[in-house]
């Protein structure tokens, strides 16, 4: 099974230790694309850390979330590594560099979980939106380092989903493109997309209303 992949090479399935939210976690995870959301994108990809630019206001609708008790998890495609056009550690630079960036510009901007997929668009992988296996991933993650509980039938989470622990009504997927839609909705989640070069901060206001369900594209 191609799974998706964890900052820095760690196992997936090893228990994670998430950073201090600076008050109470709400229950919901708030999982975002990457490019178009927090950072500026690029049609030829984002290939180092020189071409990492975030958008303005990201790093402050970040820290709001994260003060208004969501966690967060970020669910990127990077197929880029799959198709050698460079390496696992490139984007792990890539994204040391956001998270550092982010935290400069608001201490409590930070990206809980970085997940990403490598693989090409034709390997079928289920860890590849607009399929929800990162999404899935990442809400038995952040449960697993909430509760302490180790997940069960780890393998078949990123297909089905888990009965283990269910998504709360407050989470939500944001993104600026079709896929990361498609992906949000699969996992059942309220889902908002953005116009890439406003990003997160376009829907802030919107996530942290749990009255608003999201949009409807279909």
């Amino acid at each position: 099974m191609r799974l998706p992949c964890r900052h820095h090479g760690v196992d997936l399935w090893l228990k994670p230790v998430l950073p201090a939210l600076p008050c109470d976690w709400n229950q919901a995870i708030i999982y975002l694309d990457r490019d178009g959301v927090l950072i500026e994108g690029s049609e030829n990809y984002i290939n180092s850390v020189d071409e990492v630019n975030l958008l303005d206001g990201a790093a402050h609708a970040l820290g709001t979330l994260r003060r208004a008790g969501f966690r967060t998890c970020l669910v990127t495609n990077q197929s880029p590594v799959g198709r050698g056009l460079w390496t696992h550690e490139t984007l792990h630079r890539i994204h040391e560099r956001m998270q550092e960036s982010l935290a400069a510009a608001d201490e409590d901007a930070e990206v809980d979980l970085i997940l990403y997929s490598p693989y090409a668009p034709w390997e079928n992988s289920c860890a590849r939106k607009p399929a929800a296996g990162m999404l899935r991933a990442g809400n038995v993650l952040i449960n697993w380092a909430h509760t302490g509980e180790s997940p069960t039938s780890s393998q078949k989470i990123l297909e089905t989903g888990s009965d283990q622990w269910v998504e709360s009504a407050a989470s939500a997927m944001v993104g600026d493109r079709l896929v990361d839609y498609q992906a949000g909705m699969s996992h059942g989640v309220r889902t908002f997309l953005v116009e890439g070069h406003l990003g997160l901060p376009m829907v802030l206001e919107r996530l942290v209303d749990e009255n608003d369900k999201g949009d409807h594209l279909f």
